[in-house]
């Protein structure tokens, strides 16, 4: 273990800059924060780059064993710990893992979700969540979504993004095969061309697309989909939280 107790070390300059998207591409690593996540990334057998840990937390956390790690730990300060944790309240540990990109197999099958400028990273992560929950294929973050690996996202995931595929791509060429293979691509809107999610039939192999949380999916998106689909709105509410319809949807075509 090396300790680490200046907020000038180069290495502490270096996490600080995976706070946001551009340093975590200039690195090709983001930040995995809290003890629970840190746990997951265990037990799915994930690569923890480093791990970075107080003392004041080991103190507490006397029965977490972390010599059998292949990857470095560092102890660093309080002080230090603020300065590179993208929380309030730091738990005291947290890891640097290397940014994985999946690529879609030409092959096609199984259920996907797609993202189409998604921006809230609590409302992204829950869909990922809830894809992961169902058994779904994986999930492709589209052109104008947040960036997967924000930290909030990233909080939200649960660490879902362990065990299930997470794309990045123009969604436009990603539907195009399914829609080559008559195979069902269904967008969310709610226009006189919809149909009501509950008629719409089941099928093994589909892909699911949600839009933004205030212009929903773009019109170019839509005039490609198989079927348009819409939740009903039996009270007042102008309409559904874009992860809440997710989670019906997704469970839907189960």
């Amino acid at each position: 273990m090396e300790k680490i107790t200046s907020t000038k070390n180069t290495k502490v300059k270096q996490w600080k800059k995976l706070h946001s998207s551009k340093g975590r591409k200039e690195f090709g690593q983001y930040i995995l924060e809290g003890e629970h996540l840190f746990q997951e990334a265990k037990k799915a057998e994930i690569l923890l780059q480093e791990v970075i840990v107080t003392q004041s937390f080991l103190d507490k956390q006397s029965s977490l064993d972390l010599t059998g790690l292949s990857s470095s730990v560092f102890i660093v300060t309080d002080e230090i710990m603020k300065v590179i944790s993208q929380t309030q309240t730091s738990q005291g540990i947290l890891c640097i893992l290397n940014m994985t990109e999946s690529h879609l197999s030409e092959n096609i099958s199984g259920k996907l979700v797609l993202l189409d400028g998604v921006q809230d990273p609590g409302n992204a992560g829950t869909i990922v969540r809830t894809a992961d929950a169902a058994g779904y294929s994986g999930v492709v973050f589209g052109t104008g979504s947040v960036d997967p690996y924000n930290d909030k996202v990233i909080r939200s995931m649960q660490g879902s993004h362990f065990h299930i595929p997470i794309y990045r791509g123009d969604l436009n060429e990603v539907i195009h095969p399914y829609i080559k293979q008559n195979i069902p691509v269904y967008g969310t809107a709610l226009d006189e061309r919809a149909q009501d999610f509950r008629s719409v039939a089941k099928t093994s192999s589909l892909a699911i697309i949600f839009g933004n949380e205030g212009n929903g999916i773009s019109e170019k998106i839509l005039e490609k989909t198989t079927e348009n689909l819409y939740i009903p709105i039996l009270g007042e509410a102008e309409s559904l939280n874009v992860a809440v319809a997710a989670g019906i949807l997704i469970y839907h075509f189960l």
